[in-house]
């Protein structure tokens, strides 16, 4: 988080299944096992005191974000102001640099932010419980963006526990520009269920390691995302084509796909040889 004399600002970062198998329904809601990263490229939110709750959209992305009464941020920030013991307010400006409906939990990474920021402007401590209870309200990926930091999500994401220690790797996200409903890739999936994975060890030391055992593994939404977008296995098939692209996933409910690297020379080299056969794809180069 930064701060200057008028205003703070904090990341908003790409949210990554490294796998996710969904492993049955209960009460209408999918539950899944997940292992979830952040990447360093993401969206940036600020903020400055101000009497009323305002948001404003800027960025490459704040076109696809839809009406702001709909935004997670400015939800975010009212239910947040309801635990404040006077009325408080902020001029909130979201800096929209990840594509909307991507499977990288933008939304919830910067609902997540915004709580992050308020409770440090507006000087609130309103507990673990109740910020638990507040995130979950907002959505399911919103608790483990909260967190921050790579974890094992359980439940129907709300059950977080640690995970393994992980090495540095570098990861490149290609997205097609084609947004995908996470409802209807639910829907599409119609029960293909998965069993519980095994556990991990507790230090995972090269991205090699990784990738191989996140290859024992697997993304349970990219069969439906894909039939409902042919396009995604273009994109895995062009990132699975490059040296040094350990593994090609697809995260969360899609269509953003991500390659795994040990080294950004591969990164960039993948990353030059995609963006020239496909230019019309959204591309970023980060780290986890």
């Amino acid at each position: 988080m930064l701060r200057n004399p008028d205003r703070l600002s904090i990341n908003a970062p790409a949210k990554l299944n490294l796998f996710l198998h969904v492993t049955g329904r209960q009460d209408g809601y999918h539950l899944i096992k997940s292992l979830v990263v952040f990447t360093q490229f993401g969206d940036r939110l600020e903020a400055r005191d101000e009497s009323r709750i305002s948001l404003q959209v800027a960025g490459p992305f704040a076109g696809d974000c839809g009406p702001l009464e709909h935004n997670l941020v400015l939800r975010a920030a009212r239910s947040l102001s309801a635990l404040a013991p006077a009325p408080v307010g902020a001029a909130l400006t979201l800096h929209k640099y990840l594509p909307a409906a991507a499977g990288l939990g933008g939304g919830s990474s910067d609902a997540a932010a915004a709580i992050q920021l308020l409770l440090s402007l507006w000087k609130l401590h309103p507990g673990d419980r109740a910020l638990s209870e507040l995130a979950l309200g907002l959505g399911a990926d919103v608790p483990v963006c909260l967190r921050g930091s790579p974890a094992m999500a359980g439940g129907i994401g709300e059950r977080l526990s640690a995970a393994p220690a992980l090495p540095p790797c570098y990861v490149l996200l290609v997205n097609p520009r084609v947004p995908l409903s996470t409802q209807a890739v639910f829907e599409r999936l119609d029960g293909r269920f998965s069993s519980t994975p095994k556990s991990f060890p507790a230090v995972i030391r090269t991205a090699g390691e990784l990738a191989r055992l996140l290859g024992e593994l697997q993304n349970d939404l990219e069969q439906p995302a894909s039939e409902l977008e042919p396009e995604i296995l273009i994109v895995l098939k062009a990132l699975r084509e490059h040296k040094g692209c350990l593994l090609a996933r697809m995260s969360g409910s899609g269509a953003t796909c991500f390659g795994l690297f040990d080294n950004a020379a591969d990164m960039a080299a993948a990353a030059h040889a995609i963006s020239h056969g496909h230019p019309h794809y959204w591309l970023a180069q980060t780290r986890f």
